[in-house]
């Protein structure tokens, strides 16, 4: 536990390695926090709910960091509002990376004799770390992708990986009971509970993901212009922000480009098409005359089709499975405080960190938002 506690910690830190001070506090958006307020609040967790609570004679390292660096735990006290993190000039960076180092070594001497009842709460910790990585990935994107420059976060960096080449076509998948949820040893989240069956009517799901050039097709043939395709909340959205592609492409000198973390370019059409909202993948999917899955089908299909490029819209609205119980205190509002009004996706994506994912994990965010790396997975339409 010690040692994976220590790697995970320093790869945060590596994250934001590439970053110039000036980059470590800017906000473009509310759904944006800074780099330097995800390094203090992934160090917070640790200081609010294991050594404050748990570590006999432990000292805070600032009495107000709490007040600065709670996110949405209401039941821990007050907090700055989420709009407001990039005011804060202070405190430095340089004081937050000693913030953390100053746990970290509290946090180290605390694992050497960690109580059994402990473990599942330290798992949290990790994991939620994990979490705050991948966010860590996606803001300084938006961050770096909404300067006028365009400055590389990493000339070298892939966002889409190899990964095994998948097959064309559809894999049909039969009627019948599917078994939902997470059902192993090792760690999960509360939303993936309780296990349970489903039953799935036959379908057919898509073995790839859509590519940029199959939603150039979409956008050529008027797709944000065109009412029909897209849902009533969609279609407001598209007007009232003058939405007309996905986030980060740029039409320069007649070719379409997009901003990467390794820089602008041109967009290579053969990748999965990403950073597509909830309402842009449903009326793609509508203009193409198929449909996105369920969050269940796309778990009951996992272990017959490639994923782990982008995270995948559903058709599933986020809620909890029949027999959800809630964890008590405040850990207990990690998910369960956020089902309504959002929509599952499923899989992983270029920035998830090693060993974070999982086909029962439930990701979730409201169906307007980009800025994650997000793709389209397709099924078949089917006539009864």
């Amino acid at each position: 536990m010690h040692q994976r506690f220590t790697t995970i910690r320093r790869h945060t830190e590596d994250i934001c390695r590439p970053l110039q001070t000036e980059d470590y506090v800017v906000q473009p958006t509310t759904d944006v926090s800074p780099p330097k307020w995800h390094l203090a609040h992934s160090t917070w967790f640790w200081e609010e709910f294991v050594l404050a609570k748990h570590q006999p004679g432990y000292k805070r390292f600032h009495p107000r960091y709490a007040f600065l660096f709670n996110s949405y735990y209401d039941s821990v006290g007050e907090r700055v509002l989420r709009l407001h993190r990039g005011n804060m000039s202070r405190p430095t960076v340089a004081e937050i990376l000693d913030y953390r180092q100053y746990v970290d070594k509290q946090m180290i001497r605390f694992l050497e004799t960690l109580p059994d009842h402990l473990h599942g709460l330290i798992e949290i910790g990790l994991n939620h770390e994990q979490q705050h990585q991948e966010l860590l990935y996606t803001d300084i994107k938006y961050i770096l992708g909404h300067n006028p420059l365009f400055p590389p976060y990493d000339p070298n960096f892939r966002e889409t990986p190899a990964l095994a080449a998948a097959t064309s076509g559809f894999t049909d998948m039969p009627e019948g009971r599917y078994a939902i949820g997470y059902t192993g040893a090792g760690f999960s989240f509360d939303n993936e509970h309780a296990a349970h069956e489903q039953f799935l009517l036959p379908y057919n799901i898509s073995n790839t993901l859509e590519t940029n050039a199959d939603y150039l097709a979409f956008m050529v043939d008027k797709g944000y212009e065109t009412s029909q395709w897209w849902h009533s909340d969609g279609w407001a959205w598209v007007k009232e922000h003058n939405v007309n592609s996905p986030l980060y492409w740029h039409y320069i000198d007649g070719r379409w480009h997009r901003y990467a973390l390794s820089g602008l370019q041109e967009i290579p059409m053969d990748e999965p098409v990403t950073h597509i909202s909830y309402y842009e993948a449903a009326a793609f999917a509508e203009w193409k005359g198929m449909r996105l899955p369920t969050e269940f089908e796309w778990e009951a299909a996992a272990n017959k089709i490639a994923w782990g490029h982008r995270w995948e819209h559903t058709n599933s609205a986020y809620l909890a499975y029949p027999g959800y119980q809630k964890p008590p205190g405040a850990i207990g509002e990690y998910n369960g405080k956020f089902m309504i009004n959002q929509m599952v996706l499923r899989g992983a994506s270029v920035a998830t960190p090693a060993g974070h994912s999982r086909h029962t994990y439930r990701n979730f965010f409201h169906p307007s938002l980009q800025w994650q790396f997000t793709g389209i997975r397709l099924c078949k339409k089917q006539t009864w």
